[in-house]
């Protein structure tokens, strides 16, 4: 799996079925003529060819022919089993046809996946039903004797239905739900009928893919006695694969992969090696996730450094197989990444072998290895790379000039796995701008065009960069460049190539073009209008107080913004420490004194501030930034964001919530308030229904929220001497259940009050918006639920009431209306706000209406920044992801 993202060209899943069908269909015509006939070698390759046509819709041709090579050349007749394990959940199973269909594709292009599947979703229905209540010990099924009789027949049903939907489809498929897992009682007097694995039997299942077959195994076990026990199936599965030692062991759920549990992104990679005990010490790591992590770790640890796990949903499994983009989270060992500034450091001899084997120029004769090397003594450099060399990068850097990447060398391991992601990543950590060439007949070029922000191709040659976006000043430094011979080629002027029968090097018949970071889809953009474009200027943020939830979620979203960049972070406790959840550049904590903020404001060293501090403290430095602007001989100013509630009600203060009070104010102004967080989803429930507000009857907002919106404590140390931050509430406290707090007079009931008043017409017959508002915390760690009971000035219909909503937040991409009550999976980790479940009451007179929102996104960090990029300039959603 790379970073290489694409855009599907065709519905491939509708395709593959047709495909599939196809052939299903062909063999049937075929048994009619000769009975029990496999398919002819001929008939095969077509199969063949046509799946493989059907992947190019998915990725580049190189792309997937690379990976079908691999794959295809992982397992042989004495080792038939080294392609993939996959572990289908007991949720996958509800799309058998679709899992089928997947499976076949595979099978269709001569790939063999063992597959094991679960039923716990199965088997509690079945067994609740039976009026038997399913009882769980440390995660753990609790299996007796009537127990596992049912369990024995779901598996068995759930294992022939599958087996069934691939033969239907022409795939040849074989059940093994025995004689594979030896076991021992995992505790008898504890769990019951429960076994933990002793041994795999790989034969059986080797034996079906030499008869042409795919093995469809469940998870149950025999003791050495006969007797049957339960195995959790995705324990099944990490023994099966150390036993198999496949290439990919592949988990499917419904869920499509792992997620960061603060800003909701789906992790596209975990390299263990180097991430692993940083990621294990994140306060939203925990339980299952911990849990997950460890498996995987203990799971990869006994496997070869080649092997890797997946976790993705069912209709993704060829994306992730085939793709370097992948679909789901990539989990592998990896190995830690080194940065060294002499060749001696790496070892000259690994790395003349590295440069001989793997270097293109070399390999055409271009440039030689002692040549490479002795100009690596010019100019200062730095060699990255990971321990096995499958990757090395070298980065050359003078003093005060722009740094060139002038190799990266990869070995095949190094891409299937993604090592050069790694090593690109490191790279950007350490130089904010590079610049650097790749063969136009590179085979991996378009992961280059997808990691600059321009790039140049003349003659056989591209000439890439990231970090600057100005077209003259990219000609400046080429010039410097090429005048100081440390690129070979002539790239000026940066623009079209000069006509074929004049330029240079024309008869290699390579077209030349020039491409921009404005040739990506800015998120949010729309046209219907002229405005002016929306900023790329590179631009400075100062946080102040980031030891909190909020602030290390906005740090992490800003790692991924293209323009702000965060250069001062300050915390009292952290000073001296790094930064971890930012990952553009290198910063770290600082402790800045008011005096502090004044001057850096006084010599415009920051184009905006964001607050992250405590209600009632943040006044000192907004005054010193006042003071500052008032010093400084531009004339300008920066702006701030404030994220306490010290400025919700000030009049000179723009409050920043663009979905109800518009975008325009936003982008003038240089203070911004940010709006609380069950303020915000208050005011979204309240706003559609205002034009039948019932005077003297108020609305009531019942608010739930997770336990990180009651804020944080300083904790214990970690091993490293460094302070760490815990939740002020957690979710042991409230013993599974929702504490309610601050009953009367809460400041978002005031707030939320305030702003509202403006929305009402004269006609409403009130002078102003009051609110009942009761909030609880809850036992989850982010989230708030909110369920709105509205009295009405007259009747209205539940299907009124909804397009009242629509029509309100008609366009608005961070709003999301559904016919559903909104639940906690459709709001936690995510950047927008969710609204459902419309009722009216029978008498017509009182709506209510339930919406939610994650208290650190768009309760917080989302529109914190949604703030930022409108006040600086930017597209209100640049570095937050839109669906």
């Amino acid at each position: 799996m790379h970073a290489i993202s694409r855009v599907p060209k065709l519905p491939l899943r509708s395709a593959l079925r047709a495909s599939v069908a196809s052939g299903s269909r062909a063999a049937a015509r075929r048994s009619n003529v000769v009975a029990v006939r496999s398919l002819s070698s001929a008939s095969a390759q077509s199969d063949r060819d046509t799946i493989t046509r059907l992947l190019y819709s998915i990725g580049t041709k190189r792309e997937v022919e690379r990976y079908l090579r691999i794959f295809s050349s992982s397992s042989d007749a004495s080792h038939p089993a080294k392609f993939a394990v996959i572990k289908v959940g007991g949720a996958v199973l509800d799309q058998v046809e679709e899992l089928a269909t997947n499976l076949s594709f595979l099978y269709r292009v001569g790939l063999y996946p063992v597959v094991l599947h679960g039923a716990g979703p199965q088997l509690n229905s079945i067994i609740e039903s039976a009026g038997v209540i399913p009882d769980y010990i440390d995660g753990i099924r609790v299996t007796d004797a009537k127990t596992l009789q049912i369990a024995r027949r779901v598996f068995l049903d759930e294992n022939l239905k599958l087996v069934a939907a691939l033969e239907k489809l022409g795939t040849r498929a074989r059940p093994i739900t025995s004689g594979v897992f030896s076991a021992d009682y995992l505790d008898k007097d504890k769990y019951g009928l429960v076994g933990k694995i002793t041994k795999v039997d790989k034969r059986p299942i080797e034996a079906s893919i030499r008869a042409g077959a795919l093995p469809i195994l469940t998870s149950l076990a025999e003791s050495d006695a006969g007797q049957i026990l339960n195995v959790n199936a995705d324990i099944a599965a990490g023994e099966l694969a150390k036993e198999l030692e496949p290439l990919k062991i592949v988990f499917l759920n419904d869920k499509g992969g792992m997620f960061h549990g603060i800003t909701g992104e789906k992790l596209d990679v975990i390299n263990l090696d180097e991430e692993y005990d940083e990621l294990m010490k994140q306060p939203w790591v925990k339980y299952g996730t911990k849990l997950k992590l460890r498996e995987f770790k203990e799971l990869l640890d006994h496997l070869p450094r080649s092997s890797s796990v997946a976790v993705i949903s069912v209709d993704s499994l060829q994306r992730e197989l085939f793709t370097d983009s992948g679909a789901g989270t990539l989990i592998r060992r990896g190995y830690k990444l080194f940065r060294h500034k002499t060749i001696d450091s790496v070892g000259a001899d690994r790395l003349r072998q590295v440069i001989n084997d793997r270097d293109p120029d070399v390999l055409s004769g271009e440039e030689s290895v002692t040549g490479v090397l002795n100009a690596l003594k010019d100019t200062p450099y730095t060699i990255y790379g990971d321990e096995p060399l499958d990757v090395v990068a070298i980065v050359s850097h003078p003093e005060g000039e722009v740094p060139i990447l002038t190799k990266l060398l990869a070995s095949r391991n190094g891409v299937m796995n993604g090592i050069v992601d790694n090593v690109f990543n490191a790279i950007k950590k350490d130089h904010r701008r590079l610049f650097w060439t790749a063969r136009a007949d590179d085979e991996n070029r378009a992961w280059h065009f997808e990691r600059a922000d321009g790039s140049f191709t003349r003659a056989g040659k591209s000439l890439f960069w990231y970090g600057v976006q100005d077209v003259k000043e990219v000609e400046k430094i080429i010039q410097g460049i090429e005048e100081k011979g440390r690129i070979p080629r002539t790239y000026l002027p940066v623009g079209p190539s000069a006509p074929p029968h004049k330029a240079a090097g024309a008869a290699s018949g390579v077209r030349s073009y020039s491409t921009w970071a404005n040739r990506r889809i800015i998120p949010g953009s729309t046209r219907g209008y002229a405005t002016a474009a929306p900023s790329t200027e590179q631009k400075r943020l100062a946080l102040i107080g980031a030891r909190g939830f909020t602030g290390q979620t906005l740090t992490t979203l800003l790692s991924e913004h293209p323009y702000l960049n965060l250069t001062h972070v300050s915390s009292r406790q952290l000073a001296g420490y790094p930064l971890t959840t930012y990952t553009k550049a290198p910063v770290t904590f600082s402790d800045l004194s008011v005096q502090d903020v004044e001057r850096m404001e006084k010599d415009g060293e920051v184009d905006a501030w964001v607050m992250a501090l405590p209600n009632g403290v943040c006044k000192p430095f907004v005054d010193a930034v006042d003071r500052g602007t008032a010093e400084r001989k531009d004339g300008k100013g920066s702006v701030i964001v404030d994220l306490s509630a010290d400025y919700r009600f000030e009049d000179g203060w723009t409050y920043g919530l663009p979905e109800l009070y518009g975008r325009d104010a936003i982008r003038t102004s240089k203070r911004i308030s940010n709006p609380g967080c069950y303020a915000t989803s208050s005011q979204l429930l309240i706003a559609p229904l205002l034009k039948h507000i019932k005077p003297e009857a108020w609305p009531t907002v019942f608010g739930v929220s997770g336990y990180s919106g009651a804020g944080t404590v300083t904790g214990p140390t970690d091993p490293d001497g460094r302070p760490t931050t815990v939740p002020k509430v957690t979710a042991e406290s409230l013993h599974g259940a929702i504490r309610p707090y601050a009953l009367t007079d809460h400041i978002h009931e005031r707030e939320a009050g305030r702003h509202l008043s403006r929305l009402l017409s004269p006609s409403a017959g009130v002078s102003g918006v009051k609110l009942a508002f009761v909030p609880s915390v809850a036992p989850w760690f982010s989230g708030i639920i909110s369920v709105l009971s509205m009295p009405l000035n007259g009747k209205v219909a539940a299907r009124d009431v909804r397009a009242l909503y629509e029509e309100r937040y008609a366009g608005e991409k961070l709003v999301r209306i559904k016919n559903e009550v909104p639940t906690l999976p459709d709001i936690e980790n995510q950047h927008g706000w969710t609204v459902g479940g419309f009722q009216v009451h029978s008498e017509g007179d009182r709506a209510v209406v339930v919406g939610g929102l994650d208290n650190l996104l768009k309760g917080a960090a989302t529109q914190c920044l949604q703030n930022l990029n409108l006040a600086l300039g930017y597209d209100e959603f640049a570095g937050i992801p839109v669906a």
